[in-house]
């Protein structure tokens, strides 16, 4: 039995007179185009600290002077099954934002200020408009964050995904003097939790969401009242960082979450100490109607919905009360919409838990 492998006429020939990196399915000059194709949008990005350009085999930022004992806060993420959606419209121009937008609201929770950013890009035939298209959101996200973007990887790998798929990585750096770290043992009863309102399910709870799509048959070109079901799903996700560091300068803040998968149930816990609990007052905001529209579609039960979604709260800033008038009034004077959805209350030792009222 001959158990060798049969070739095509194409591959004998190509192995009689030497392969090519190219005829494997990487082409080193689509890279190089979109090196050239970014180099405009990147150098937009720009803020003191950079010492190196795009090209180079690692990025090179210089920290700042002006702090005694600076901290360096580091966050990565991606953007999950948001990318399927994306790949289904054909729509690539915001979901970098989304990447940067889900590595620098991590970092800020600790009350840090993102410096730079490195994305990773992979795919099984590089198609050079399109990554641009992606990183132009990236770069997007990045000057709405002050955050600059100073390197990254373009992953050209043949077999490894299905045509016109791809995946992307986000790596954030952040900077605050050791000092001002938001320390959540901070957090007492009788502090407020502030909300601040979402743009949609930001970049968690897609599995779930395409599954209902998938099941209900859904035609995402239709409208849900007046906005497009595609478009509200592709809303890209809330960047807080310049509204956290002006409230920074001002006040307190005892604790923050970035509300993520997990929603309101998992993410509050995580900056609240043991021993006391998150009261959250479900009446205090509208849920959005995506939102409303997922439930019904979907038939998820409240609780599942709490543990899954933002549900319209993006970011949660725990405060004391004696600040909350001038809290309010700062993050409202930033652009952001504020609701008073909570409180921390007494519970017995144990690990903290969200209570719905």
């Amino acid at each position: 039995m001959n158990l060798e492998p049969q070739l095509s006429k194409d591959e004998s020939s190509a192995g009689k007179k030497g392969f090519s990196y190219k005829e494997s399915g990487v082409c080193i000059d689509s890279g190089n185009k979109l090196i050239e194709l970014i180099k405009p949008m990147v150098k937009k990005t720009n803020r003191p600290g950079i010492l190196s350009g795009l090209g180079g085999f690692g990025g090179l930022f210089e920290l700042p002077k002006n702090l005694k004992n600076p901290v360096l806060v580091s966050g990565t993420d991606g953007v999950g099954t948001k990318l399927k959606l994306a790949i289904m419209l054909d729509q690539y121009e915001t979901i970098g934002i989304d990447l940067v937008a889900m590595c620098v609201n991590d970092i800020i929770v600790t009350g840090a200020e993102p410096l730079y950013f490195l994305d990773y890009y992979a795919t099984g035939q590089l198609d050079a408009t399109k990554a641009a298209k992606v990183i132009k959101g990236i770069t997007d996200g990045c000057i709405i964050s002050n955050c600059a973007l100073i390197g990254g990887e373009t992953a050209e790998m043949p077999g490894m995904y299905d045509d016109g798929d791809f995946d992307l990585a986000g790596f954030a750096v952040g900077i605050i003097e050791k000092e001002n770290l938001i320390d959540v043992n901070e957090v007492k009863s009788g502090d407020i939790l502030l909300g601040l309102e979402s743009s949609g399910p930001h970049s968690n709870g897609y599995s779930l969401i395409r599954k209902i799509i998938d099941y209900n048959k859904i035609d995402l070109n239709e409208k849900i009242n007046t906005s497009y079901i595609g478009k509200a799903l592709l809303e890209p996700t809330r960047i807080y960082v310049e509204s956290v560091l002006n409230l920074l300068k001002e006040i307190e803040i005892n604790s923050i979450a970035h509300i993520t998968g997990g929603g309101l149930t998992e993410n509050i816990p995580r900056v609240i100490p043991d021993g006391l609990d998150v009261e959250i007052f479900k009446s205090a905001w509208d849920m959005p109607e995506i939102f409303e529209w997922l439930k019904e579609l979907g038939k998820i039960e409240e609780k599942e919905m709490l543990r899954t979604f933002n549900c319209g709260i993006g970011l949660v800033l725990c405060i004391s009360d004696k600040n909350l008038s001038r809290a309010k009034k700062i993050l409202e004077a930033s652009g952001e919409r504020v609701y008073e959805i909570g409180r921390i209350i007494n519970s017995k030792n144990e690990p903290s838990k969200v209570i719905y009222r």
